[in-house]
């Protein structure tokens, strides 16, 4: 299985493809396969929550609970996510079977600290381009023809780390605690949107790479959009493991909903079952991001040409958590224009005699304007008509 998962990781790392940021939060969670989508570029995404485990192993029992934590980071291309992926949990272990106990250096224990700790980032290599069937106005038929290329799926690679931190315990027929080791951890996720509200994702996962207690896992999720706040999911998941360490059959289920375009809830209950025993898994929790995210574009000048654009200033943390300003422009001192005068034409001034000229002319033409209509009015008033013969 490492040969065929090295040769698959060889051809899609040859690939080309676009990523998609989406409006709305993106989350692994409540379930444990991953998206081939990344969060965004100048997207920081927080993803955790609570869980509570019961382990009834053949000659131990294991309890417990504590808090998951996934931190997930693009910057530089929307298709290359950075993630971080940790825990911090409680353990209480009690073996039942003194006889099953061949390592005297186990006993009762109780520990608090970190349950595990990996870096990794996440490439997605291809990514299928659907029709827009809102926009078919000629066919009834091709509008509500189903579109076959969701049948190819949406494909991403990953290469992480696993930094030790911790010893863990081991069971199977030889159990024990084990130290953690620097190990890679590689997958390759894929998504099929089958349809607009029911999206399925495949996980291939080899972790611990290199250590005598590597394992292969897939994991198999199906999620459906009941509303477009409410969806629910169910989830597989097998993990292979060697050296006597029984291998691990998972089943799950879980709802989430959506309080905001930035922020999901969730709830989730899984069974792991396998040769030993079973155990029990109930986890909440939520996802949230801090949206800077903005759309690239290319400012194109008169002549045709790409203009550069300019290069904001500031570190990364005032990029990422401050607010978007302007820079800003250099004040320009106002200056109030005064109004201009306009001169008057000098006209030559009239003597007495030229005024009292005209003087009498206006008064002359008044009086000739009172008379006319006097006249008139004296000429309506004893007006008779003619008589008829």
């Amino acid at each position: 299985m490492h040969r065929l998962l090295s040769i698959i990781l060889l051809f899609f790392c040859i690939q080309l493809s676009t990523a998609q940021y989406t409006e709305l939060v993106n989350s692994r969670r409540p379930g444990f396969s991953d998206s081939p989508f990344s969060v965004g570029t100048d997207v920081l995404q927080f993803e955790g929550g609570i869980f509570y485990r019961n382990i009834d192993d053949r000659g131990s029992s294991i309890t417990s609970y504590g808090t998951d934590l996934m931190i997930r980071y693009s910057k530089f291309l929307d298709k290359l996510e950075l993630n971080l992926n940790t825990s911090f949990q409680y353990d209480n272990i009690d073996f039942t079977d003194s006889f099953l106990i061949i390592n005297p250096a186990l006993e009762d224990v109780s520990k608090f600290g970190i349950g595990r700790l990996t870096i990794g980032a996440k490439y997605l290599v291809y990514s299928t381009k659907y029709e827009d069937k809102s926009k078919e106005i000629r066919s009834w038929k091709r509008k509500t023809a189903y579109d076959w290329k969701r049948l190819i799926p949406a494909v991403a690679v990953y290469a992480g780390v696993n930094i030790p931190v911790t010893k863990s315990y081991v069971g199977g027929n030889f159990p024990e605690y084990i130290s953690d080791e620097f190990s890679p951890r590689l997958a390759i996720y894929t998504q099929n949107n089958f349809t607009d509200k029911f999206v399925f994702l495949m996980n291939l996962v080899m972790d611990k790479i290199g250590t005598d207690y590597k394992e292969n896992s897939y994991i198999l999720t199906g999620t459906y959009s009941i509303t477009d706040k409410w969806s629910i999911f169910g989830e597989h998941q097998g993990i292979f493991k060697g050296d006597g360490i029984p291998n691990d059959f998972q089943f799950g289920g879980g709802l989430a909903y959506l309080f905001n375009k930035n922020t999901q809830f969730d709830i989730a209950t899984r069974n792991i079952s396998d040769r030993d025993g079973s155990t029990l898994l109930i986890n909440a929790g939520f996802a949230w991001r801090l949206d800077r995210h903005k759309d690239k574009f290319k400012l194109i000048g008169a002549d045709g040409q790409a203009v550069e654009k300019q290069k904001k200033e500031g570190n990364f943390f005032s990029r990422l958590f401050g607010k978007n300003k302007q820079s800003k422009q250099r004040k320009v001192k106002k200056i109030k224009a005064g109004k201009r005068k306009i001169k008057k034409d000098k006209r030559p001034k009239k003597s007495k005699a030229q005024k009292r000229r005209e003087k009498e002319a206006r008064k002359k033409a008044k009086d000739d304007r009172k008379q006319l209509k006097k006249k008139a009015k004296d000429y309506n008033k004893n007006y008779e008509p003619p008589e008829n013969n």
